[in-house]
C-alpha cells in the first residue's frame, strides 16, 4: 500500500522536492534515519551470521539492504513495518521497527491494518524476547532460578517498551496533524466567505448610494420644476401686466421671490444630506489591513460596507421625515391658483396621519402633476382629487385641454422628460400603483394610489 507524504510535519511552507519526498528535508531526515539503520542491521549482521553459520559478509551485507529500507517509510510504511516484523526473529532492526511503527500510526492508513501489524510486532517481539531471555538465563548459570515469572514479565516490558510509545507517538501526532489541516481549512473557508461577505456589502452599499442619488435626483428635480415653473409663469405674466397693471405687478414680483426662497430653502436641504452621506468614508487603517493580510478580509472590511448602506438607508429615511406632508397640499394648490391655475381641490374620507414616505410621495405627485400642467397645459383648468380610504391613500390630477392664456404661453417652460418616469418610480417603491395617459376631453391624467401605512 502506498502513502505519499503520510508523514509532512504540520505547518511550514512545502517545497518541491524528489521523487515521493514534497520537502527537501524530509528526504534529508529519511536518508540519514536509513544509514543509521542500515548500519545497525549491518552491526547485528555479523552475530546473525554467526548464529545461522553463514559467511559474515553475507550477514553485513544482508543487515544493510534490511536496514536500508527504512528510506520507503514515507512512501509504504506498511511495507517497512513487514520488514522489520520479519527480522524480529534475528534479533535485528530494532530502529527499523520502531520508526516504522511510529511512520505508520501516523499516516492515512486505516486503523484496523496499523492495529494488526503493531499486534503483528507485539506478539513477534514478545516470543522472540521470552525465548532469547530464557536461552539467555540457562547459558549464564544453570542453577540460577529467578523464577517463573521473571523471563513472562521481562518479555511483556521490552515488547511493549518497543511497540506501544512509538504507536501511541504517531496516533497523537497524525491526529494533530489532521486537527491543524482542518483548522487551516476552516480558515480558509472563513476567509473565502468573509470575502463574500465583503463583496455582498460593498454591493448593497453600492445599491444603496444608488438609491440614495436617484432618490435625491428625483427631490431635486421636483423642487427645481415645481418652483421655477411658477417663477417663471410668475415671470411672464409679470412682463405681460406691468404696463397695465403695476400693483398687480408687485404682487406677482413678490411670489416670484417667494418660491425663489422656498427652492433655496430645499435645496439647501438636499445639499446637506448630500454632504452628510458623503462623509461616511474608509478610514485608512481599514484599508492598510486588508493590504497587509495578504488577501484576507477583515471584518472590519465587512463592517464598514455596511455601516455605508446603513448611513445611505437613514439619511434616506431622515430626509422622507423631513420632507412635505398631505396637510400642506392646501398651500400648494394655492401657489398654482396664485400663478392664474383654476385648481379645484376635492378630499375623500377623514383625513388622518402616514408615514413619513407615504405622505412625501403623495405630495411630490401632485406637485409634479401640477408642474405638468404648468408647463403643457398653461390656462386649463386642474381638478385634484385627493381620497382616504380604509387601507391606502389615492391622488387624483385632471387637467382640461389646454387653454389660449398667451402670458402663460409665453412662458414656454421647457420639459426634461423625467416627470413621469420619476412619479412612477416613487409610488413602485411604495408598492403603489401610477397610471397616467390623455383623457377623452383633450386632458391629461395623473393617478396613483398608495399603501396607507400610519405613521
Amino acid at each position: 500500500m502506498t502513502v505519499t507524504g503520510a508523514h509532512q510535519e504540520a505547518g511550514g511552507p512545502t517545497t518541491r522536492g524528489m521523487w515521493w519526498w514534497e520537502r527537501r528535508r524530509s528526504a534529508v531526515l529519511d536518508i540519514g534515519l536509513a544509514l543509521v539503520s542500515a548500519l545497525e542491521c549491518a552491526l547485528e549482521g555479523v552475530t546473525f551470521a554467526g548464529d545461522v553459520r553463514m559467511p559474515v559478509p553475507l550477514g553485513v551485507l544482508f543487515g544493510l539492504l534490511a536496514g536500508s529500507v527504512l528510506i520507503l517509510r514515507r512512501r509504504s510504511p506498511i511495507a517497512v513495518v513487514l520488514v522489520a516484523i520479519a527480522l524480529t526473529p534475528a534479533a535485528m532492526g530494532f530502529l527499523l521497527g520502531i520508526v516504522g511503527l511510529y511512520t505508520l500510526a501516523a499516516s492515512e492508513v486505516p486503523r484496523r491494518i496499523t492495529a494488526a501489524l503493531a499486534g503483528m510486532s507485539l506478539v513477534g517481539t514478545l516470543i522472540v524476547t521470552f525465548v532469547r531471555t530464557g536461552q539467555s538465563l540457562g547459558e549464564a548459570d544453570p542453577d540460577f532460578d529467578p523464577g517463573s515469572w521473571y523471563v513472562p514479565l521481562v518479555s511483556v516490558f521490552v515488547a511493549l517498551g518497543l511497540t506501544a510509545p512509538p504507536v501511541l507517538l504517531g496516533l497523537y501526532i497524525g491526529a494533530r496533524r489532521r486537527l491543524m489541516e482542518s483548522l487551516r481549512e476552516r480558515n480558509d473557508s472563513l476567509e473565502r466567505e468573509l470575502s463574500l461577505l465583503a463583496d455582498r456589502a460593498e454591493e448593497r452599499a453600492e445599491w444603496a448610494r444608488t438609491e440614495e442619488r436617484t432618490r435625491i435626483a428625483r427631490e431635486m428635480h421636483d423642487v427645481v420644476a415645481h418652483r421655477v415653473s411658477l417663477m417663471v409663469v410668475h415671470a411672464a405674466a409679470l412682463q405681460a401686466v406691468a404696463p397695465k397693471d403695476p400693483a398687480k405687478a408687485v404682487k406677482n414680483a413678490a411670489l416670484v421671490g417667494d418660491m425663489g426662497r422656498q427652492a433655496l430653502t430645499e435645496l439647501r436641504e438636499m445639499l446637506g444630506v448630500l454632504r452628510a452621506a458623503d462623509q461616511v468614508k474608509a478610514p485608512p487603517a481599514a484599508s492598510g489591513a486588508h493590504a497587509g493580510t495578504g488577501g484576507a478580509v477583515p471584518l472590519a472590511a465587512v463592517a464598514q460596507a455596511a455601516a455605508a448602506a446603513a448611513a445611505a438607508a437613514s439619511s434616506g429615511a431622515q430626509a422622507a421625515e423631513d420632507g412635505p406632508c398631505l396637510a400642506e397640499l392646501e398651500e400648494l394648490v394655492d401657489q398654482s391658483r396664485a400663478a392664474g391655475m383654476v385648481v379645484e381641490m376635492l378630499v375623500d374620507g377623514e383625513p388622518r396621519t402616514y408615514a413619513p414616505e407615504v405622505e412625501q410621495t403623495a405630495y411630490r405627485v401632485v406637485q409634479e402633476a401640477l408642474t405638468n400642467v404648468h408647463k403643457h397645459a398653461a390656462g386649463a383648468k386642474v381638478r385634484v382629487r385627493l381620497a382616504h380610504r380604509g387601507d391606502e391613500v389615492a391622488m387624483q390630477v385632471e387637467n382640461g385641454a389646454p387653454g389660449s392664456d398667451g402670458a402663460a404661453g409665453a412662458a414656454r417652460l421647457p420639459s426634461g422628460g423625467n416627470g413621469l418616469v420619476g412619479m412612477r418610480e416613487r409610488v413602485q417603491a411604495l408598492g403603489g400603483v401610477f397610471v397616467s395617459g390623455p383623457t377623452d376631453a383633450g386632458g391629461f391624467r395623473v393617478s396613483a394610489v398608495l399603501p396607507g401605512r400610519e405613521a
